[in-house]
């Protein structure tokens, strides 16, 4: 599905169009769902509705569906090739720096 013409309301809509679908091959009613995600029947009504979800109440559905696995599809982890880790490690401190003479109070020269 191509996401990017879609506006925002449009993506909500899909969503919950997708957890209901979700929740009704799980056999689950709304009552159910809502039991286990500790939200009412109505939030889980108006998220399949596409009414808008927060990121907390999307995560527990996801969790009560078996379908948080699906979150590492948004977020790929990144791989770096090995020139990449080696510019980083390359980048990172290897020690402290000396404070200048006179700059710091509490040094003792």
């Amino acid at each position: 599905m191509d996401w990017h013409p879609m506006t925002t309301k449009g993506i909500e809509i899909e969503i919950g169009l997708r957890i209901k679908n979700a929740r009704l091959k799980k056999n689950m009613t709304q009552l159910a769902l809502a039991k286990k995600t500790g939200l009412s029947r109505v939030s889980i009504s108006k998220i399949e509705r596409g009414n808008g979800v927060s990121l907390s109440s999307l995560i527990e559905i996801l969790r009560m569906l078996d379908l948080l696995q699906n979150l590492e599809q948004l977020f790929p982890p990144s791989e770096l090739s090995p020139l990449e880790i080696l510019k980083i490690q390359r980048k990172k401190r290897k020690r402290a720096s000396s404070s200048k003479k006179g700059n710091d109070p509490n040094e003792t020269w």
